[in-house]
């Protein structure tokens, strides 16, 4: 599991293992790491005669640029500081120069030329973006053919929201320290973070057993996944109810069931206009004109999909098992509705949706996707899947937010999300907890895009559902340690 802290808990953990270690000894650590991880950036045998730049500001974490400096130049590195503070941290500086690096007097100047440059500008307590004289040095750090570092976040980025409020300057590779922090894991900000390297400094004793956020890896996932037992049958293993497909859109249908048959459940009941074509590519789905309390005995429903303003919504809202609520039944959901449920309700938005329920726009949940799903975690009283470049999930039991690790552009594709909602209900009539079912569909709706993309590129919302198997046996395999 991976796990992000704010900064607030990160810093209260980082003084206490101060308080007990001698004075620097921290920064120390961080240092080391950061210039291990610069020389591994740099290449074997390429630190020796290489230049480095260091972007320092006025924290510490222009300090840890600094001492990171100075241990790459004494190892042969041409290092340069640019100071962009108003001061400088004293020691490391001092460090530097005794190591053979040198202060910059035009910013400019070494940026033409440097292999690697060190974004030590702005550190995790700063707020909204670059200060304007930052901006132009950032700018030609950016422009240049280095590979740029960030020192423990990218400045400019919010390390608790992961918003982006101005310029801030895109790293290839950020090196963090102690724990991830939650704006690395989620867009915007991620976006700015490239390659993920962390460092650890000795926190995780200080650090507080629930985080903020946590994203979930193949055993995590691999511990979730039903498996059936030798005495099981398909009513033991669930049955999910879909209300989805219309006249128009009977493909939603024919996605939805495809991927909730693959999800894990024992059986699946269609209910809605789209049965004839649902049949035509899956006999062994179970069909039913309606309505939906008539159609047999279900472990859940899925309802939505395709279903433009057809019914189905209140009457499966009404019903005494978990549903997940998707596209169209989203539309004009009410909040008092939701919460007046005795079974658990999962919403599935992306963010156009997300901001029609939150009476917000748009570009104001992608800016804030965490606070997005929080707001409407506590609207609906229900676990929200919050979909897009960073999926995210939430329940309202509390607890840490769940950020998905996979995925590929290529699933901004139309019907992947009708794939997702089969997935994640199959997984809820199984029996998994709705913040579960959400984050094990999720994770592995991203690795089948992944195996179904490599290679090929371009792939159909049916093409992930077909590779949804060898994503599960990818995780199985990986959790039974083969």
């Amino acid at each position: 599991m991976r796990t992000a802290y704010r900064v607030e808990t990160v810093r209260a953990a980082e003084a206490a293992l101060m308080a007990r270690l001698p004075e620097g000894a921290l920064m120390m650590r961080a240092a080391a790491g950061l210039a291990a991880a610069c020389c591994s950036l740099l290449g074997k045998g390429r630190v020796y005669g290489s230049r480095v730049v260091l972007l320092v500001g006025s924290g510490d974490n222009g300090g840890d640029a600094l001492y990171a400096g100075a241990r790459l130049a004494r190892r042969g590195a041409g290092v340069t500081a640019v100071l962009l503070g108003t001061r400088a941290h004293g020691a490391g500086l001092a460090a530097l120069r005794a190591a053979g690096g040198r202060v910059a007097e035009d910013p400019f100047e070494p940026l033409a030329t440097a292999d690697l440059v060190l974004d030590g500008i702005i550190g995790i307590g700063g707020r909204g973006g670059l200060r304007p004289e930052a901006v132009p040095v950032a700018r030609a750090a950016r422009g240049s053919d280095a590979v740029v570092v960030a020192v423990d976040l990218p400045s400019g980025v919010d390390a608790d929201s992961g918003k982006v409020a101005g310029e801030a300057l895109r790293a290839d590779a950020t090196v963090t320290f102690g724990t991830y922090k939650p704006g690395l894991l989620v867009d915007p900000a991620r976006g700015y973070a490239g390659a993920l390297r962390l460092v650890d400094i000795g926190l995780g004793d200080e650090l507080p057993g629930v985080p903020d956020l946590e994203a979930l890896q193949h055993q995590d996932v691999a511990r979730l996944l039903p498996v059936p037992g030798a005495a099981s049958d398909k009513y033991r293993r669930g049955v999910l109810g879909v209300v989805a497909g219309s006249a128009r859109y009977p493909g939603a249908a024919v996605l939805t069931v495809a991927a909730a048959l693959r999800g894990g459940a024992g059986a699946v009941r269609y209910v809605g206009p789209a049965a004839d074509a649902v049949i035509a590519r899956h006999p062994e789905a179970l069909v039913h004109a309606g309505p939906p309390d008539k159609a047999g005995r279900v472990q859940a429903w899925v309802v939505g999909p395709g279903l433009g303003d057809g019914p189905g919504v209140a009457e499966v809202l009404a019903s005494d098992v978990p549903v997940l609520v998707d596209a169209d039944g989203l539309r004009d959901l009410d909040p008092a509705l939701v919460r007046a449920r005795s079974a658990p309700t999962l919403l599935t938005p992306h963010a156009g949706e997300a901001a029609a329920l939150l009476g917000a726009s748009r570009e104001e949940v992608e800016a804030g996707r965490l606070a997005a799903v929080r707001e409407l975690v506590g609207r609906f009283g229900a676990t929200v899947l919050l979909k897009g470049s960073t999926t995210l999930v939430h329940g309202p039991e509390g607890g840490p937010v769940r950020v998905n690790p996979t995925g590929t552009g290529w699933l901004a594709t139309a019907g992947s999300g009708d794939v997702l909602s089969g997935l994640a209900g199959s997984l809820l009539a199984a029996g998994l907890r709705p913040v579960d079912a959400a984050s094990c569909a999720a994770y592995l709706h991203g690795l089948a895009a992944r195996r179904a993309s490599e290679d090929r590129g371009p792939v159909t919302a049916g093409e992930v559902a077909e590779a949804l198997g060898g994503a599960w046996r990818d995780v199985r395999d990986v959790g039974a340690g083969r």
